[in-house]
């Protein structure tokens, strides 16, 4: 631990409390997250809701310096932005390229999934394809690539950074991120109760460990989350081209 990091949390000045309360809130988005995505139509408002939460974080937790070192600042390269918004959209295609050749348009598509869940948030019925981005695009752009850009790479990595290398903070937040995206593929419920895809869920769940990867990989690089949000935000804008061009009825 360093000399800056006693002043970064408002919690007070004790790392493992700061730990804890980000575990304990990590844990609390993923049951909102499964909530949202798997449970009843009258549960959908936990996964904006989550996202809400998640973006104001490093304001309800951090000072001004912990926002600063989650990456909540300018980019050290200006030239940073392309090449993550490139490198976003090329493993979005990588996972619909995968899913494709794996599973067609079969159910163990994890882009199908996705086109699922979408059918279940409202009737789609009639909808244009404009409108269809509009209605489903638009909050992927903004919802989860700032508010778990912010978690993920930004406050879970720097408290468990204070008790761990950055290496091995990267790999476990990277792991956390492709286990939750599990709600979106993987995990179903059934009426029998929760059901489990083995081999798709876990290629996803590895998909979405390697996706992360390179999105820290970029926050590294740039110092800064902002590239990241990016290259999310492209990664997030190239599946729904794929789903709403490619495999949508």
């Amino acid at each position: 631990m360093n000399a800056g990091d006693a002043t970064i949390w408002r919690m007070g000045a004790n790392p493992v409390a700061a730990l804890a309360a980000v575990l304990m809130l990590a844990t609390a988005f993923a049951a909102m997250r499964a909530g949202g995505v798997l449970g009843p139509p009258a549960l959908r408002w936990l996964l904006p809701a989550g996202f809400t939460l998640m973006a104001a974080m490093p304001w309800l937790l951090m000072n001004a310096e912990g926002r600063r070192q989650i990456g909540l600042r300018r980019p050290d390269c200006a030239g940073a932005w392309l090449p993550a918004i490139a490198l976003g959209a090329a493993a979005s295609l990588a996972c619909f390229a995968i899913g494709m050749a794996l599973f067609g348009r079969g159910a163990e598509n994890w882009f199908v999934s996705i086109a699922n869940n979408y059918r279940g948030v409202m009737d789609t019925t009639g909808m244009s394809l404009l409108t269809l981005h509009l209605v489903f695009t638009l909050p992927a752009l903004m919802f989860s690539p700032v508010a778990e850009e912010i978690f993920f790479r930004g406050i879970l990595q720097r408290a468990l950074e204070q008790h761990v290398s950055g290496r091995s903070a990267t790999l476990i937040e990277s792991a956390a991120f492709g286990a939750v995206h599990l709600c979106h593929h993987g995990l179903l419920l059934e009426a029998a109760g929760l059901g489990w895809m083995p081999l798709s869920g876990s290629l996803w769940m590895l998909l979405m460990f390697g996706t992360a990867l390179l999105f820290a990989a970029i926050r590294k690089r740039s110092g800064s989350l902002y590239p990241a949000m990016a290259a999310h935000a492209a990664f997030n804008l190239t599946m729904n081209a794929a789903i709403f061009w490619a495999l949508w009825p």
